[in-house]
């Protein structure tokens, strides 16, 4: 049986050797002429951009060779043809091949001029001059792009066809020239626009509820138009806003659309005269009470309607005896403004810039009003900046800091920085340094003199070049947030009250509560 065992084990493994090429024959064997590339590296935009100049320049200077690799390619394509009509199928491949580098040649000069005309917008946009610290804020119009909207709104037919008043863009123009600065005077122009789209407006005849139509055909689309189209609106044109919508809303869906208008104009009116007017008068009354009858020197930033008039009032009406220092900074200057109508009115003034702030803190200043933007619901002040620097010096050597604020300007969302939450300004006014020249008036003129009569570069222009330097980036704010800890008391017109007591106005001075003080 061993015998017999033997020669079937022989043959088994004869048949394994012979079944072993026969598998080896099945897995396909890789080829030996071919290379595989390496994964090309990830490349930086720099590195990108330098790419696309080397391959312009190669193109600009091998126009003279384009003759010599056409007639090598020539060449090999009769090589190519004799080959195919000998080992047949040779053809399909010469014509892959030259279809593949055309479409690589497309697809390079599609790359190269789309790096040009992305480097002449980044250029044009100021994409590369954004710091990226502020780079979510919204980006502000230049003058030209603000004259190229303007000689576009008669032949927008986006404005046309959803029915916007040419009041509207006019408004808007003056929100984005900085025509109309303040929350005061940007929230009372708004809703004296909207009287205006009121009057001339009318439901259509098949609408079943007026108030759905004049919510999102008249209001919705004013609002977005000067929010996005313009400039970011300001907290009191926020706050105003709702008020509006919740009077719309409160309106009863019976009423004649004549007597329905009669009502929402006599609640703007009331809410302009409540909330703004009687509300700054309130102020005045509270705030000059810290005045002193003779000797006091009160320190004011920039420009405060509510600040203006309880000065004016301390003077005129009360016949106080005192002086002011109005500190102001670029590129804005509204100090300017608080200068001239103080000093009409005779009180003695002083102006100065932000850098001498803290040589007159120390030595005569006994009290500092400061406006407000916005109040946030933790007590934080949202105002022009430069005003967290004067609070911070001024609560530093130990004097009083008064902020005069509507309640109407009360917001319900808190802020701790000045990064989140703000809005950017023109980088070109930054780079105007010539400040005794260029004013508030003037200096949306777009350009600006940057010769002398006898033809040399003025010293006020010395940033007018800055977007050709590569390190050198300009930043515009137009508010920054005061700290609570720097706030010695908020005049509002219900009285001074702490920072701490903001969330309390908030819950009190809603805006169902404001409609139905007026109803």
């Amino acid at each position: 049986m061993s015998e017999k065992t033997i020669p079937v084990s022989s043959t088994s493994n004869e048949a394994q050797t012979a079944a072993a090429p026969s598998s080896k024959k099945g897995k396909k064997a890789k080829p030996t002429n071919i290379v595989i590339p390496p994964k090309k590296p990830k490349l930086s935009k720099a590195e990108r951009r330098a790419l696309q100049e080397a391959q312009r320049a190669a193109k600009a200077g091998g126009g003279a060779g384009g003759g010599k690799s056409g007639g090598g390619k020539g060449g090999k394509s009769k090589e190519s043809g004799t080959s195919a009509s000998t080992g047949g199928g040779g053809s399909d491949d010469g014509e892959t091949k030259r279809s593949r580098g055309k479409s690589v040649n497309e697809e390079e000069k599609k790359d190269a001029a789309y790096g040009e005309d992305h480097q002449r917008s980044g250029a044009a946009s100021g994409e590369d001059k954004m710091v990226s610290l502020f780079s979510h804020l919204p980006r502000p119009m230049a003058p030209l792009e603000i004259h190229h909207q303007l000689s576009s709104i008669s032949s927008n037919n986006q404005l046309s066809n959803n029915h916007i008043h040419p009041a509207i863009p006019t408004l808007g123009h003056l929100y984005i020239t900085h025509s109309l600065l303040g929350g005061n005077a940007r929230c009372r122009a708004m809703l004296q626009t909207f009287a205006l789209l009121l009057q001339a407006y009318t439901p259509p005849s098949t609408s079943r509820d007026f108030r759905h139509d004049v919510d999102h055909s008249l209001l919705k689309p004013a609002f977005q138009y000067w929010t996005t189209q313009c400039r970011p609106h300001s907290v009191s044109m926020g706050n105003a806003f709702s008020f509006l919508k919740l009077a719309v809303a409160n309106l009863e869906r019976e009423l004649e659309w004549n007597d329905a208008r009669e009502i929402l104009l006599e609640s703007m009116e009331a809410y302009v005269t409540e909330r703004i007017e009687y509300a700054g008068k309130a102020i005045s009354r509270h705030a000059g009470s810290k005045i002193q009858e003779k000797g006091d020197v009160i320190l004011v930033f920039g420009k405060s309607e509510v600040i203006n008039r309880l000065l004016l009032d301390a003077a005129l009406v009360d016949k106080k005896t005192f002086r002011v220092i109005v500190v102001d900074s670029r590129p804005l200057l509204e100090g300017r403004d608080t200068l001239e109508i103080l000093s009409r009115a005779g009180i003695s003034c002083t102006y100065v810039l932000l850098n001498a702030l803290s040589y007159l803190m120390m030595r005569e200043v006994t009290k500092v009003f400061l406006g407000a933007s916005a109040l946030m619901s933790n007590g934080s002040v949202l105002s022009r900046v430069g005003t967290a620097c004067v609070a911070l010096l001024a609560n530093s050597n130990h004097i009083p800091v008064l902020v005069g604020c509507e309640t109407y300007k009360i917001c319900n969302r808190v802020q701790l920085e000045s990064i989140t939450g703000n809005e950017l300004g023109d980088a070109e006014e930054v780079a105007c340094t010539d400040c005794a020249r260029v004013g508030p008036s003037n200096r949306w003129n777009g350009t600006v003199e940057n010769e002398d009569s006898s033809g040399e570069k003025s010293e006020g222009e010395v940033l007018a070049d800055w977007k050709d330097q590569p390190n050198l980036k300009l930043l515009n704010l137009m508010y920054d947030l005061t700290p609570s800890d720097f706030v010695t008391g908020i005049v509002t017109e219900v009285g001074i009250l702490p920072p701490s007591s903001v969330a309390v106005l908030l819950r009190e001075m809603s805006p169902e509560s404001a409609f139905k003080g007026t109803s």
